[in-house]
C-alpha cells in the first residue's frame, strides 16, 4: 500500500483495523540491503494483536527513488516514518528497526517522543555508542571499511541483485528478495552511507545528550562485526526510562531472520509487560 510524502513510500500491512482499541500500531524500518519482508516473520507473530506496516524504505523495491544523495538524509528518512503513521490515522505508534531502519527508529524516537510508543531495535545500538566504538575500537575501525568503500563514486555498480540476496539461505525467499532489489537502485541504497555515515577520522559524539523517553528493547546478535556488541555499552545513560537488553549468541547481523522464532516471542512478550504498564 503507498502513500506519498514528496514521494511514494510504499508498506505492507497486516493486522486488525485502526479503529480496534486493541490493535496498537507497529511500524517496521529494514535496514541494508533489504525491503519489507525482512520482518515477514515477525508480521505473522505480531499481526493478531496489533496492526502491524512494514516499510519499504525510499530508494528500495516499491517506494520511490528519488535521485540525489541529499534525499537521503537521515531528517527525511524519519519523515517518511512520521507520514506512515499518521497516513493509517495514528497519533503513536511502536517503532521498530533494522541496521539503518534501526538508527531511522533511533532518530524518530528523538526527534518524536510523543509519537513513539516504545522503541524496538535489532542490531543497530544507540548512534552514541556507536560512534563510541568507531572512535576507539581498533577492530571495529576495521570492520566499518566496507562503508567508506561504499561511500566512493562508483560503488554502485559492483552491486548486483543477485548477490546481495546470497545471504539468503531459503531458494524461494531469495528469489523474493531478487526481485525486489531488481526494482531498488542501488546508488540510492547507498545513498544512505554517502549522506549520514561519517568520514575518518572516526571521533566521539559530543553534543548535548537527547535522552531517548519511551521504553527501549534492544536485541543483538553477537556476532555481528559490522556493528560490535561493545557499542551497547552506556545504553542506559541516553534513555530517560527502562531497557530492555537481549543478546542472542551464535547469530549475526540479521537477528531477526537467523533467529526468527526467538525474536518474535521476545518482541511479543516484551510488548506484553509493557502494555500492562503507565
Amino acid at each position: 500500500m503507498p502513500i506519498r510524502v514528496g514521494g511514494k513510500i510504499h508498506y505492507a500491512l497486516l493486522g486488525p483495523a485502526s479503529g480496534s482499541a486493541n490493535a496498537p500500531l507497529i511500524v517496521m524500518i529494514h535496514g541494508f540491503p533489504d525491503f519489507w519482508y525482512s520482518w515477514r516473520h515477525q508480521i505473522g507473530a505480531l499481526s493478531k494483536d496489533y496492526q502491524v506496516a512494514a516499510i519499504d524504505q525510499r530508494g528500495y523495491n516499491l517506494s520511490d527513488k528519488p535521485k540525489g544523495q541529499e534525499n537521503y538524509d537521515m531528517s527525511l528518512l524519519v519523515e517518511d516514518v512520521r507520514a506512515v503513521v499518521k497516513h493509517l490515522g495514528r497519533d503513536r505508534a511502536v517503532i521498530v528497526g533494522h541496521d539503518w531502519g534501526g538508527r531511522v527508529a533511533w532518530g524518530f524516537a528523538a526527534k518524536y517522543p510523543e509519537m513513539t510508543h516504545r522503541l524496538i531495535v535489532c542490531n543497530l545500538p544507540h548512534p552514541r555508542g556507536v560512534a563510541y566504538e568507531r572512535a576507539h575500537n581498533n577492530e571495529q575501525k576495521i570492520n566499518t571499511a566496507y562503508a567508506q568503500r561504499f561511500r566512493q563514486p562508483d560503488a554502485a555498480k559492483s552491486l548486483t541483485a543477485e548477490g546481495l540476496a546470497a545471504r539468503v539461505k531459503d531458494p524461494k525467499e531469495r528469489d523474493h528478495y531478487i526481485e525486489a532489489f531488481r526494482r531498488s537502485d542501488f546508488e540510492a541504497m547507498l545513498n544512505y552511507y554517502k549522506q549520514n555515515y561519517p568520514a575518518p577520522p572516526y571521533l566521539e559524539d559530543t553534543s548535548p545528550v537527547v535522552k531517548v523517553k519511551p521504553p527501549v528493547l534492544l536485541i543483538h546478535g553477537l556476532e555481528d562485526k559490522a556493528l560490535m556488541h561493545g557499542a551497547l555499552n552506556r545504553t542506559w545513560e541516553w534513555l530517560e526510562r527502562d531497557l530492555t537488553l537481549v543478546t542472542v549468541p551464535g547469530v549475526g547481523h540479521f537477528v531477526q531472520n537467523d533467529a526468527a522464532e526467538f525474536v518474535s516471542s521476545v518482541m511479543k512478550s516484551w510488548l506484553e509487560v509493557q502494555a500492562s504498564r503507565p
